[in-house]
This record gives structure tokens, C-alpha cells and sequence, in this order.
């Protein structure tokens, strides 16, 4: 692991290669991540993980997961199932405010319908 400190502008920076960089970051990443399962934040099963991975996006696994319709959700984010099908098989977008009220309804974050 190779980090320097240098000073730029009146300010202290920390100075890393990328793999020590990437290596930090996967460790707060699995640090915040243990910190919810001993929370009582729900996982995943290893069958709800292959399903993650194949489902054409995360909205539609996170809908599917909740075991509610399509119409049910539309409904309650006020847009219409055909959007919402769109959306979950990736030929469309919403905006910010309708993957809130997605979010929502689902009991989830915009991120987590988004993903990478």
C-alpha cells in the first residue's frame, strides 16, 4: 500500500494508486455493509441474489420481490403500468420523481432501483 501526503493549495491531500484507492473503498463498503447485518437489516438469500442478477433491472427485481403488481405500484407512484413495464424492462427512464415515489412504494431507496 503505497500513500503519501502533499500539500496543494494550503491543504493537506492524501495521494494513493487506484487499486489502494479501490481496495479502501470495497473495505467501508463491506464495514457499512456488516454494520446492517448486525443492525437487522434484511439480506438477501443466495436463490433472492441470482434473481438480483437476472432481473432485467433492479426495479423490476425490487417490484417483484415486494410481490405486488405492476398495476398496484403504477397505481400508487401515479403513472401508468405500461410505463412502469417500460421502465422495468429498461426501454425507459423515469425521472427522479417518479423513481421516489417508485422508491416509496416499494420501501426502498432510488438507488437501490437504479443500481450501478
Amino acid at each position: 500500500m503505497d500513500i503519501e501526503t502533499i500539500l496543494q493549495d494550503g491543504h493537506e491531500r492524501v495521494v494513493m494508486d487506484r487499486q489502494t484507492y479501490e481496495d479502501l473503498v470495497d473495505a467501508r463498503d463491506h464495514a457499512i455493509a456488516m454494520r446492517g447485518v448486525a443492525n437487522g437489516e434484511p439480506t438477501f438469500t443466495e436463490a433472492e441474489a441470482q434473481d438480483y442478477v437476472s432481473a432485467a433491472t433492479p426495479l423490476a427485481f425490487w417490484r417483484k420481490r415486494s410481490g405486488r403488481t405492476q398495476a398496484d405500484v403504477a397505481a400508487e407512484a401515479g403513472i401508468t403500468q405500461p410505463f412502469l413495464a417500460q421502465m422495468e424492462s429498461g426501454k425507459r427512464d423515469g425521472t427522479i420523481g417518479v423513481l421516489s415515489r417508485i422508491a416509496r412504494s416499494l420501501g426502498v431507496t432510488i438507488d437501490d432501483l437504479i443500481g450501478d
